[in-house]
């Protein structure tokens, strides 16, 4: 049975990644876990030592580390995060900040952003110049009509300028 800490980082190490099979975790969610967790508060750990420490735990040329790995990655960051504590204590700590703990989404706050940033486009009654000329008063668009110079072409060669006027004389 697996731990409520190896549970946590299961539900990490596949965040994104579909092809994990949950027992090796690469340094982006390795990242997002420590983050996420609170293990990374920016004071004690910042997103550096956990960078180093990922790279300090993992084999020469591998990208991902085990759950064995990260176990000692996070014996290392509890002596940062919990100044004074053994590593074993500091390591229990840490794997109470995991506890039932998902991958955050980021869906909320950049989706927000992200609906403003389109706004400043389709809102007409912004529109200066000719392009509100383009518009009825509704904000919609005229289309063709909306266009001041609109070229006949309809006539015969260059210089009959119509439809129906190739007997008029100028």
């Amino acid at each position: 049975m697996a731990s409520e800490a190896e549970k946590t980082f299961q539900r990490f190490a596949v965040l994104g990644d579909s092809s994990s099979s949950g027992t090796e975790i690469n340094n982006k969610n390795f990242s997002k876990l420590c983050e996420d967790c609170g293990i990374m508060d920016g004071k004690m750990v910042t997103s550096t030592d956990v960078d180093t420490v990922f790279n300090k735990v993992k084999a020469k040329d591998a990208g991902t580390v085990t759950f064995h790995q990260f176990t000692e990655a996070m014996k290392e960051l509890s002596q940062k995060r919990f100044k004074g504590k053994s590593p074993d204590q500091g390591l229990e700590d840490i794997y109470k900040l995991m506890e039932g703990k998902n991958p955050a989404t980021t869906s909320g706050f950049y989706q927000a952003e992200r609906a403003n940033a389109v706004d400043q486009h389709t809102n007409t009654s912004k529109y200066t110049g000719s392009h509100q000329e383009c518009l009825d008063d509704d904000g919609k668009g005229k289309g063709i009509a909306g266009r001041e110079e609109i070229t006949d072409n309809s006539g015969y060669g260059r210089d009959h300028k119509g439809a129906g006027t190739y007997d008029k004389k100028n």
